[in-house]
């Protein structure tokens, strides 16, 4: 049996987390299935997999080995559909991992004008924080917030976001506005545990960076929860500025201390291939890249 229909046999299995599912699903007997996977480890030297009563599971040389029949597999597919000449045609699910509340905020409607587009592309977004891994993570595109590492692949710039501390009109108009860093302590806060909640805010100063610790009045697990809570006029929240950018546009919050903000984080645009990315890749960048840096959320 040849190496790609090998990583084919594997991915599968991979996939069923099952030998007699793999089986049924390529068409073949259970036991040419356990054949090549014998045949396949061997050849590499090294198991792939773990065996049970309950089926079998990929040990880290599996994983491993899997994201790369996954990349191999989904490739050499574009290169048929390209010789067929459908690689003009965009079509098939392409995977983008973004932040968590850019999706809400920014994204949604942009992604929507371009499945519009391209109707027969099927997307399916990931909300995550942190550089995600595209290759073993099955991803093709990723929009990311912070410097990235030098082997990150290909990567375009889309602007810049920045921390930001915000409060309600009401809130604001009832305890006054913060003039400096230090005024924070005599607010009440309202602070998030999944943004990395910790104990003091870091601001802009004139020779180092300037540390306060809030007071919250309300701790949530998300930061939706915490803009929603500033919003409603609990307090004054934290928050980088494309995560709060509806509310602020409807005049929900506003912002303050903005001469204290800290240092902008780059906003980007994260792929795999280049000029050899799938159609549906290609299209998707060249749809959203110019709309994404018109976005007043992206700031040049």
């Amino acid at each position: 049996m040849s190496r790609y229909r090998e990583m084919q046999v594997f991915q599968q299995v991979a996939q069923a987390g099952s030998l007699a599912a793999a089986a049924r699903d390529l068409n073949l007997s259970p036991a040419t299935v356990m054949r090549t996977l014998a045949a396949l480890e061997a050849r590499l030297n090294t198991p792939l997999l773990e065996r049970g009563p309950r089926g079998v599971s990929l040990n880290p040389a599996g994983e491993q080995f899997a994201a790369s029949c996954r990349h191999i597999l989904q490739q050499t597919e574009e290169a048929e559909r390209s010789a067929a000449g459908l690689h003009a045609n965009p079509a098939g699910q392409l995977n983008v991992a973004l932040p968590l509340l850019m999706a809400d905020q920014l994204f949604t409607p942009i992604a929507l004008d371009y499945l519009a587009a391209y109707p027969d592309v099927q997307l399916v977004t990931h909300a995550r924080e942190g550089i995600p891994k595209l290759l073993e993570e099955g991803l093709d595109v990723a929009l990311v917030v912070g410097p990235l590492p030098d082997s990150s692949g290909f990567a375009i710039p889309l602007g810049s976001v920045t921390p930001m501390v915000c409060g309600s009109p009401g809130y604001l108009a009832q305890w006054g506005r913060p003039e400096t860093p230090d005024d924070i302590r005599a607010h009440r806060t309202v602070v998030a545990t999944s943004s990395g909640h910790v104990a003091e805010w870091r601001f802009r100063g004139d020779r180092a960076a300037r540390l306060v610790k809030p007071r919250p009045a309300l701790t949530c697990t998300t930061q939706r929860g915490a803009i929603r809570a500033a919003a409603l006029g609990l307090g004054l929240t934290r928050c980088m500025s494309y995560e709060a950018h509806q509310e602020l546009q409807a005049g929900l919050l506003e912002p303050v201390l903005d001469g204290f903000a800290g240092a902008g984080l780059p906003a980007l645009l994260l792929y795999r291939e280049g000029r050899r990315a799938a159609a549906r890749v290609r299209t998707f960048i060249d749809f959203v890249v110019p709309r994404l840096r018109a976005h007043p959320a992206f700031r040049d």
